[in-house]
């Protein structure tokens, strides 16, 4: 039985949390900054990535975010009401929290649009070779890991990741200026939502695990978790590495010229 835990201090202080998820979180942060600095922000903050590349991006991440509400689904129903005080929190906050993924959907399709990408292109075309990298493990975690390691792939580490990502593409002037003002606020909601500074749901996904795993779990159980972020980290720059390198691919070059 894992010792008890419950928050007492700031939501948003890591030092609110408990000794192993402290460290957990060090030890990811290297793996997370290969995303958080991923050349494809550099490129969209600058007004500088091509129509090929934001298909590629729009097309390519299009299963992950028209998943999310299935990979939280899945995790709900590892839930049961009454036995726990973790499950009571994941299964509440699930619940409220599906139907907003649903509208963030919709904001994907029309940033998606904004930017040039067909809708029937989006939810019909053909996906990039190997970005469902990431789709295929937030599936594969969500429905066959323990309810803690599918949160803390997912909503911790994924929703987390993309929080700072967003936040550096919405801030910039040059790359909002290249919507037309009349669609602008319409197209960059998504944006807007995601890049928002207090944003609580990767923190709320944070103490939902820690309060599943308790003060005390087993090492190898932290490391089990530990793995689960750096792996959702990793797919989701194996990712975005084949939004930009695909265009180098002659097979697939041809394709799209086609």
């Amino acid at each position: 039985m894992h010792a008890h835990f419950e928050r007492t201090g700031a939501l948003t202080e890591l030092t609110s949390y408990p000794s192993w998820a402290q460290d957990l979180v060090g030890a990811c942060e290297e793996t997370k900054q290969g995303v958080i600095g991923h050349d494809i922000w550099s490129v969209m903050r600058e007004g500088r990535l091509d129509a090929m590349g934001t298909r590629n991006f729009m097309v390519g991440v299009w299963p992950v975010i028209e998943r999310f509400p299935g990979y939280m689904a899945h995790n709900l129903l590892k839930t049961r009401y009454g036995r726990s005080q973790g499950e009571n929190m994941a299964r509440r906050w699930l619940v409220r929290n599906i139907r907003v993924e649903q509208n963030h959907a919709d904001y994907w399709l029309n940033w998606a649009e904004g930017a040039g990408v067909a809708r029937d292109d989006v939810l019909d075309g053909a996906t990039p070779f190997g970005t469902e990298a990431l789709a295929s493990w937030c599936e594969e975690v969500s429905r066959n890991a323990p309810l803690a390691a599918g949160m803390i792939a997912t909503n911790y580490a994924v929703e987390g990741a993309t929080g700072e990502w967003s936040q550096l593409v919405y801030e910039s002037l040059a790359y909002a200026e290249s919507f037309p003002q009349a669609i602008r606020a319409h197209s960059l909601r998504w944006l807007q939502l995601h890049a928002a500074y207090d944003d609580t749901h990767p923190w709320e996904a944070l103490e939902i695990v820690c309060t599943l795993t308790g003060t005390s779990p087993r090492a190898d159980e932290v490391t089990y978790l530990q793995e689960c972020v750096k792996r959702s980290y990793v797919s989701m720059r194996i990712t975005l590495d084949r939004c930009l390198d695909v265009r180098r691919d002659p097979w697939v070059a041809n394709e799209a010229a086609a």
